[in-house]
């Protein structure tokens, strides 16, 4: 038996394993970071830990989440420090069993198109949905999710001055 957190994110059902989700958040005030990626939302104080906030939806497919009252989001452990991924809606506990194991379905039900390949390896059917195995571990470790510094020339700046980096890593170290 598999078990994990169902959420949605666009229109596709995923699940991920209760060992990749450290906590599950009501979405916190965002502070927008300058220079960085669509997709980063901004940073969060949560109980006095800065995160970086990520819209996963717009990530994953280019479409900004549509925010509401009792949005949730994902915390997430990667190497460098947490980070916060915004989802559409949350289910809650789901259980799978091997005889619900779809093997054609990332495939046939588009579960598993575009960006969203590299992160579903298997779908479980349970009842008339199919739910996508989501890797928050690879997704966490994709280099393009750790930077997200958008791509724009540098000016040089003198060495004096000290600049911060945009990348996702935070140090929670008090």
């Amino acid at each position: 038996m598999w078990r994990g957190v169902g959420y949605r994110v666009g229109s596709r059902r995923l699940a991920s394993s209760f060992d990749e989700v450290l906590e599950i958040l009501p979405l916190p005030q965002a502070t927008p970071v300058p220079g960085a990626q669509p997709w980063l939302l901004g940073l969060a104080n949560v109980r006095g830990n800065l995160l970086p906030v990520v819209d996963l939806k717009y990530f994953l497919e280019g479409e900004r989440t549509v925010l509401h009252e009792g949005q949730r989001m994902l915390l997430v452990r990667q190497p460098g420090g947490d980070v916060a991924v915004l989802i559409d809606e949350l289910f809650g506990q789901r259980s799978f069993n091997e005889s619900q194991l779809d093997a054609e379905a990332v495939l046939a039900t588009g579960l598993g198109e575009g960006r969203y390949s590299y992160f579903i390896d298997r779908a479980y059917r349970l009842g008339e949905h199919t739910w996508g195995v989501f890797s928050l571990d690879r997704l966490a470790r994709t280099p393009e999710f750790r930077h997200a510094a958008l791509d724009t020339p540098r000016v040089e700046q003198p060495a004096t001055e000290n600049h911060a980096s945009t990348e996702i890593e935070v140090d929670h170290e008090h």
